[in-house]
């Protein structure tokens, strides 16, 4: 019992002092400390430190830095190219003014399905929101949801081939690629847009009726992206578009057809790791993906960036935060874990049924809202838990593209909890605060998903994976 005090102690510093802005990468390690010394009155902090949390940040690069660095290149690259703001301003010319909700739903959907990093839509997407709630009076207080729902919900974790980091995680861990179980992932997505696009709607209505506008913000100013205005004019739709369906088009291609027919029995000797493609193919596939859709976005809007060299060196600087930050709390997971008081918890929630697609939503749920990262949330259950559900899964016959869809799709729930990270950092863009936006936030970014993971997980019992 002291051991869990010492872990419920630590979580709720890292929660604290991050809500209040502390670095996770500092907090990460003095708060896997205190949770250490509880557990273990003697416990060896330097050589936990050394041997268990910093190997553990070292492999979780080792696995994804590539995605996290090409993501921001290619993000950089749409947003100093003018092709963000094109795709953004495109959408709402189709959907009309009258519509700003859907316009800005679907503008950042587009965006962050096509691989920009959702911090990028964030700032690319703003302005035009807030142009466009100004003059359809909408409160203000509902633009920080209305990106939250395109850019972290149903493009991030359910449909199918999206690039984001929350739908690779699990490939090494039950041999599948970003395209696990394409059907229930789509019912998923849909689940969350028509659910969320509703809610938001039903409460634009009802804050009219109220008699409430866009409100008085006297010191508001137009956020704007950190880059310089590209040169020249924006470039046409087309143009815009095209790197994001490279993405999407090549990711399934090479996880489907290219990777799957390479030569890759090399990989099985101990200089490659002693893997198989089947547990790197759609990492590969990602990265080669994201890597020709950069090549040809360069080639197509080379004219209209001022310095290509800076966007990219930007992007790739742009990269490392974010990668360190979810780096340190695996890495904290990774020290919590060792514990033999976590032994316990983990046991506990795994008591709490056998059914093993609903025991990894629950395990990577709770994770994802203790640390606040969808990514670190489930990076630390599946390193738990993973090779457990799955070996369980293959007795009971069960598809691993289920448990990927599931992880995926649990770790988009309780990781927008107040102190994640991702929230107060679009609070922060959208100059609100909790107060005033987080309540939509977290209907639209927690309670839909976790309802679409309920209904994904109850016809994949009726139906089957598909």
């Amino acid at each position: 019992m002291f051991g869990i005090l010492g872990i419920v102690l630590s979580l709720a510093l890292l929660i604290g002092l991050a809500y209040r802005g502390w670095n996770v990468i500092v907090l990460a390690p003095i708060c896997a400390t205190v949770g250490l010394l509880f557990g273990s009155l003697d416990a060896p902090v330097i050589a936990t430190y050394t041997q268990v949390f910093m190997p553990a940040l070292g492999n979780y690069l080792i696995k994804f830095f590539p995605l996290f660095l090409l993501g921001a290149v290619f993000g950089k690259l749409m947003d100093d190219s003018g092709c963000a703001q094109t795709i953004a301003h495109k959408i709402v010319e189709w959907t009309g003014r009258e519509r700003a909700i859907i316009a800005i739903i679907l503008a950042c959907a587009v965006l962050t399905y096509g691989g920009v990093s959702l911090f990028v839509v964030a700032f690319a997407v703003f302005p035009v929101a807030m142009q466009m709630f100004r003059e359809g009076n909408l409160p203000k207080r509902l633009i920080p949801a209305s990106i939250a729902l395109g850019s972290f919900t149903f493009t991030m974790t359910a449909l199918p081939g999206t690039p984001a980091i929350q739908n690779a995680i699990p490939i090494p861990y039950f041999h599948t690629d970003t395209f696990a179980a394409p059907g229930l992932g789509i019912i998923a997505a849909l689940v969350m847009f028509v659910c969320g696009s509703a809610w938001l709607m039903f409460r634009a209505r009802r804050a009219r009726l109220a008699g409430e506008g866009y409100g008085d913000h006297a010191q508001e100013k137009v956020a704007a992206s950190p880059t310089p205005t590209p040169a020249g004019q924006m470039p046409s739709f087309a143009v815009a578009i095209m790197p994001i369906l490279l993405v999407l088009v090549l990711n399934f291609v090479f996880s489907k057809y290219v990777v799957p027919a390479m030569d890759s029995d090399y990989l099985a000797l101990p200089k490659y790791g002693k893997t198989t493609v089947s547990a790197v193919g759609g990492i590969w596939s990602i990265i080669m993906a994201m890597l020709i859709a950069c090549v040809v976005l360069i080639g197509l809007t080379w004219k209209r960036f001022q310095n290509v060299r800076q966007s990219v060196t930007d992007g790739a600087l742009g990269s490392m935060l974010p990668i360190l930050n979810v780096g340190s709390e695996v890495a904290y997971g990774a020290v919590i874990a060792s514990l033999a008081s976590f032994l316990l918890v983990r046991d506990w929630l795994m008591t709490l049924t056998d059914n093993p697609i609903i025991g990894l939503a629950i395990v990577v749920n709770v994770l994802a809202g203790i640390t606040g990262s969808s990514s670190g949330g489930m990076s630390i259950a599946l390193q738990a838990v993973g090779q457990t559900y799955l070996e369980l899964a293959q007795a009971a016959g069960i598809s691993p593209q289920i448990l990927h869809r599931v992880a995926t799709l649990a770790s988009g729930g309780l990781d927008v909890l107040p102190h994640s990270g991702a929230v107060i950092t679009l609070l922060a863009i959208c100059q609100m605060n909790h107060r005033q936006s987080y309540f939509d936030i977290f209907m639209v970014s927690a309670i839909f998903p976790l309802t679409a993971m309920v209904v994904v997980i109850v016809l994949n019992g009726m139906f089957g994976t598909f």
